[in-house]
């Protein structure tokens, strides 16, 4: 069994939702990261280890415990807040101000990068909106796949599973258009079962 981690020390927990076993890492009392599903543990374990080298499989903290929980409510269709969360979003001031804006969209609903670009007042930015969110730190805390390319298409997605786990999640939230009556039955891609 894992061990607690203790004041300032990197930790990280394994957990399961309904898309598959996601990761959540700490360091201190902040939440610095979050994974969705790979292929298996080794890989997500992996994956935590590149970008979270210090970090140690331990049992979380109740703050971490928290938010695991949390996570795990959404991907089973819940509408759990993430705002009290103490969370670090490491980045530069342009990422920070994506990641804020991003984590404004409401479950079930969704944006382009061409509307959060003109919503932090960077009109023309779409691009770099996506490169942004494609360096998120924490998936579904910072709902990043609420975030569509113009016309409804998929746009990128740059976790394990792709636009599949995209739309996936956004399949659970019952994902619309402000106004429209639903999303997924007008999108081109059709959510992959695995």
């Amino acid at each position: 069994m894992p061990a607690a981690t203790t004041n300032n020390e990197s930790g990280f927990t394994l957990f399961d939702t309904a898309i598959g076993r996601c990761a959540l890492i700490w360091r201190g009392g902040l939440v610095v990261g979050s994974a969705l599903p790979e292929a298996s543990d080794a890989e997500l374990r992996t994956r935590i280890g590149r970008r979270f080298p210090e970090a140690r499989e331990a049992d979380p903290p109740p703050f971490a415990a928290d938010a695991r929980a949390r996570i795990a409510a959404l991907l089973a269709g819940e509408s759990p807040s993430f705002e009290d969360l103490p969370v670090d979003l490491e980045g530069s001031d342009f990422e920070r101000l994506v990641w804020k804006e991003t984590s404004l969209i409401p479950r079930g609903e969704v944006r382009t990068y061409g509307e959060l670009a003109t919503r932090i007042g960077a009109v023309g930015t779409a691009q770099a909106v996506g490169l942004a969110l494609g360096r998120n730190p924490v998936p579904i805390i910072v709902p990043c796949h609420r975030v569509l390319a113009s016309g409804g298409r998929s746009g990128g997605f740059s976790a394990p599973g792709g636009v599949a786990t995209k739309f996936r999640i956004l399949e659970i939230e019952g994902a619309r258009r402000p106004g429209e009556a639903g999303l997924l039955g007008a999108l081109p891609l059709a959510v992959k079962r695995p």
